[in-house]
């Protein structure tokens, strides 16, 4: 679950992002929209291609990756939110948090709605739980990319690519509702 101090941390750093111009906000703007959603299913159905035909364990990870990577700036964007070319993926993973989580949250709440008192805790949990799966795969990108040698790729590969195609799921459904 992401902690009070990661929630607060990713105010303050949204809030700098603002100020510095690594995240803005303008209106809606389709085409990129589009390009982020081709650029995401993309990326996923590379995952599972390699996945399928027992590829680079790296690449899987790195695709599954991206393709999370698109789809939450797909939902920024539809917010009408464009990350910037400094940092990006950290921007992307603090505006997750702050624009996000919670409309994440509300979109998973709708479908749990027969088990009220247990959809809030089990909604949050989950929403919560996607946004650390970006973070988490997000830092297993860089470490795996640069410092882990194949045979301890292939169980992280399989990891990173269930994370994603959950990842994408929710994230398209949520981006339909917005």
């Amino acid at each position: 679950m992401l902690d009070k101090k990661r929630v607060e941390e990713a105010q303050a750093n949204v809030r700098n992002y603002l100020n510095e111009g690594l995240l803005t906000k303008r209106g809606f703007e389709d085409i990129v929209y589009n390009i982020l959603v081709n650029n995401a299913k993309e990326s996923l159905e590379t995952a599972n291609f390699l996945a399928k035909n027992n590829k680079s364990s790296l690449w899987i990870i790195v695709s599954s990756y991206y393709s999370m990577f698109y789809i939450a700036n797909a939902a920024l964007c539809k917010l009408g939110y464009k990350v910037g070319d400094k940092i990006p993926h950290k921007v992307t993973s603090d505006a997750l948090i702050v624009y996000v989580k919670d409309k994440l949250k509300q979109s998973l709440l709708e479908d749990y709605e027969e088990m009220k008192e247990e959809a809030l805790l089990l909604a949050k949990n989950k929403a919560e739980g996607l946004i650390e799966d970006f973070d988490r795969e997000r830092g297993k990108r860089g470490f795996i990319q640069y410092k882990t040698k194949e045979p301890a790729k292939i169980s992280k590969a399989e990891t990173s690519l269930k994370r994603a195609s959950e990842f994408m799921f929710e994230m398209e459904k949520l981006i339909s509702s917005l």
